[in-house]
């Protein structure tokens, strides 16, 4: 039976796939959670927070429960099976074609993430144990704010610390504390995390903010939307998308902003704000640090500078609620 209902959940389309797991799970989704085309899940007790997110072609087939932070995202291709518990907190993200067993519990924190092509077994075993071969069926959790990089490998019963950046195919074999970069196989601690983490002034914040934007007009809107007529200047950014006038404008530290090119009122706006306590002059899209928080709109431009913050420089923002 279990069988027939994930086959059925793969075959559903996304909008009702929330519908299938309620009603035959029981499943408590939040508000624009979303599973894509030809993926499906199963589990004893399903939770998926809100603006979580599983991508299409990803089968997840738990005996156990399954519990998905807020603003959490498997992506696609990846196969995720046991008889136990998996645990993802929020803002958090597993790679694609990544590879899951979860024959025993396994825990990852808020904000971690797990890259593409890597692998976490909770058991390990092939050849005979009665012969003398060893075997290991252990658990496994990564903290808060872990980064593992691309092709690594966890082994059962490993617990990796918050604040820590695993590097590209490490194959992790036994436990590692808190605030550590590690690397190789076995992998083992280089330098403490705080080695690689800058400090960073109010001033500073805004010329990382100014490049964010810079990028963001060449691979966000250039490349990726294929528009051409893309105005990048000082704190600023200029163009339409399907006839709709858009401005993109950054508030520094100091508030004090550059003019602005195009006063017409039709202009739909977007504000990335580093100004603590600062309120735009008229309605508007705000992307706010301070906070780091912005109102949900079903607007396609802020919903491309959202994801592409988050993508490439690591920028979570939740909703306003």
């Amino acid at each position: 039976m279990r069988l027939l209902i994930f086959g059925l959940i793969f075959l559903a389309p996304p909008f009702l796939k929330r519908r299938l797991l309620a009603w035959i799970y029981g499943a408590r989704i939040g508000k624009h959670a979303s599973i894509g085309w030809f993926s499906s899940l199963v589990g004893s007790r399903i939770t998926l927070g809100a603006h979580s997110l599983v991508r299409p072609f990803t089968l997840i087939y738990l005996s156990g429960k399954l519990e998905l932070g807020a603003y959490s995202e498997i992506s696609s291709f990846n196969l995720i099976y046991g008889s136990s518990d998996l645990t993802i907190g929020e803002g958090s993200y597993i790679g694609p074609q990544c590879l899951i067993n979860v024959e025993q519990p396994v825990l990852i924190g808020d904000e971690s993430a797990l890259g593409p092509r890597s692998m976490l077994f909770t058991h390990g075993s092939f050849l005979p144990y009665t012969e003398g071969y060893w075997s290991r069926l252990a658990g496994a959790r990564l903290g808060n704010r872990v980064w593992c990089a691309a092709g690594v490998y966890i082994h059962p019963g490993v617990e990796i610390g918050d604040n820590t950046f695993v590097n590209s195919c490490a194959v992790v074999t036994a436990s590692i504390p808190a605030g550590s970069v590690v690397e190789g196989n076995p992998a083992r601690v280089v330098y403490p995390m705080q080695r690689v983490q800058r400090k960073m002034t109010p001033r500073a914040v805004d010329v990382a903010l100014q490049r964010m934007l810079q990028a963001f007009a060449e691979l966000g809107l250039r490349r990726e939307l294929g528009l051409r007529a893309v105005h990048a200047g000082q704190g600023r950014i200029n163009f339409s998308w399907r006839s709709q006038p858009y401005e993109i404008t950054l508030v520094p530290s100091d508030g004090v902003l550059q003019p602005s090119s195009d006063d017409d009122r039709h202009v739909r706006r977007v504000f990335f704000n580093n100004c603590p306590g600062w309120q735009p002059p008229f309605p508007a899209m705000v992307f706010d640090l301070s906070t780091m928080r912005t109102r949900f709109v079903p607007d396609r431009i802020h919903t491309a500078l959202r994801q592409f913050v988050l993508r490439y420089y690591g920028l979570r923002f939740r909703d306003i609620e």
